[in-house]
């Protein structure tokens, strides 16, 4: 960006009637007062008949009026670059944006005030002082930006403010473009445990498919060393005279679907500390850690709207796409607000389309109707662990007075064990959890069940 630190060439044609007000206008305090000092000046030398003291009132209205006239008809051109490092940061985290001025014309700059426009939540916004600038030089500045709240935020237009020596006119000059930085919910690390439902993938528990359907339509392959010599598949050794090995394995990704409740009517309270800033969050750990397990990730939402990687079905590639595919879901969750619906119905259609493999579900508050939706999720999948967020909770004051459970019928705990007997394994999440913990807890969680139940399923560590 480029921009010429006199008035823009559209201007030309608005004539010197333009120029001067644009000049005028630009007078700063100092200026102001020089001005209105002189005319008083030569008014009362006018009255009083004094020679000198006009002389002086002249010098007083013509110095600001001049230093106007030649800032407004210097032109200097200066190229202007942000850089963001990093451009995508947990909430909470800082980046730093690197400012920087080249001077590309053959005459060198006067005094330089940079200023760039940033959101307030950004913090206040930041401004430089430029000596003068050799021509053909530069100077670089750089200033931090930080934000507990996610989403995206414009960075600029950058401005350049020109000023003359005496600090009688200022002018402002905009660049055109801006940046942008996403600020992304906080990733808590996930420690490795076993959940039931993924068991069709490259962990602990995998499970291993035949290529295709019989033995005849085995596709070997030649015999490398170290191949286990049971895998020799002789018939084909016979026709072509070497060492042939079948090919039948073939390892199937596994499937994980998160789904994030974004109901408002579910949720209470706003801001970093809410339940539903909390639910976002534990949704980018449960995506994340998944990806570094190996798994083949979608983001689901009560809207039915998903987030796919780029590999079939939907779900996220192989591993050198696991990157992108979290950077995908993570700039979607960076912005991703509460939806108008009312029901998780649109999310059940699109569950009950195909087996889903393991399903990772942040709940709010559910009623009657919307947990028996819930509960039917669970058939299409492996394994399903909910975590429900009590909206009451979270916007009351923490007390040491534990709080009754509600176990009238139709009531919260009453909803949470339709969900446990149609086999979700259900973790509620009181106000200030760690996932950490309750991502351990979810595993005793089903652990039990399965003691108690004798309900076993696919196992994977996850």
């Amino acid at each position: 960006m480029t921009p010429a630190a006199g008035p823009a060439p559209a201007d030309a044609d608005r004539g010197d009637q333009g120029g001067v007000r644009t000049a005028l206008a630009g007078l700063t305090t100092r200026g102001r007062s020089f001005l209105a000092a002189g005319v008083a000046a030569a008014v009362c030398a006018y009255v009083l008949g004094q020679s000198d003291l006009l002389r002086v009132g002249l010098l007083l209205a013509v110095l600001p009026l001049v230093c106007a006239t030649v800032l407004y008809r210097t032109r200097y051109r200066v190229a202007g670059s942000r850089r963001l490092a990093p451009a995508r940061v947990p909430a909470g985290a800082e980046s730093r944006v690197h400012l920087r001025m080249d001077n590309v014309s053959r005459l060198p700059t006067g005094l330089l005030m940079l200023q760039d426009r940033v959101p307030y939540v950004l913090g206040p916004r930041p401004r430089f002082v430029l000596d003068r600038v050799e021509p053909g030089g530069r100077r670089e500045v750089s200033y931090r930006v930080r934000s507990d709240l996610r989403g995206r935020y414009p960075l600029g237009p950058l401005q350049l403010r020109l000023t003359d020596p005496f600090g009688m006119c200022e002018l402002t000059r905009s660049f055109s473009t801006y940046d942008t930085l996403t600020v992304i919910p906080r990733v808590e690390p996930l420690p490795p445990v076993r959940l039931t439902g993924e068991a069709k993938g490259y962990g602990d528990g995998r499970l291993r498919s035949l290529a295709l359907a019989g033995e005849d339509d085995v596709i070997p392959r030649g015999y490398r060393y170290g191949d286990d010599l049971r895998r020799v598949h002789w018939r084909s050794t016979a026709r072509y005279g070497e060492l042939m090995v079948r090919r039948e394995e073939q390892p199937q990704r596994s499937r994980c679907t998160v789904l994030l409740d974004t109901r408002a009517v579910a949720f209470e309270g706003a801001g970093p500390d809410s339940a539903f800033e909390w639910a976002v969050g534990g949704t980018a750990s449960v995506l994340v850690h998944m990806l570094e397990r190996g798994f083949s990730v979608r983001l689901l939402t009560d809207t039915g709207n998903s987030v796919p990687g780029e590999g079939a079905d939907g779900f996220a590639g192989a591993s050198q796409e696991s990157a992108d595919a979290a950077g995908l879901m993570m700039d979607t969750l960076a912005v991703i607000d509460h939806s108008d619906g009312t029901g998780l119905s649109r999310a059940y259609d699109v569950l009950r389309g195909g087996h889903e493999g393991l399903l990772v579900a942040f709940f709010g508050d559910l009623d009657e109707e919307q947990a028996a939706v819930a509960a039917r999720m669970r058939q299409r999948t492996g394994g399903a662990v909910a975590f429900v967020l009590d909206g009451a909770d979270w916007v009351r004051e923490p007390t040491d007075v534990p709080r009754p459970l509600d176990g009238k019928p139709g009531g919260k705990e009453e909803r949470l064990r339709m969900l446990r007997e149609a086999g979700w394994t259900v973790v509620r999440v009181p106000r200030g959890a760690s996932l950490h913990d309750l991502w351990r807890q979810a595993e005793r969680e089903r652990t039990g069940v399965v003691a108690a139940g004798g309900r076993t399923g696919g196992e994977g560590r996850s």
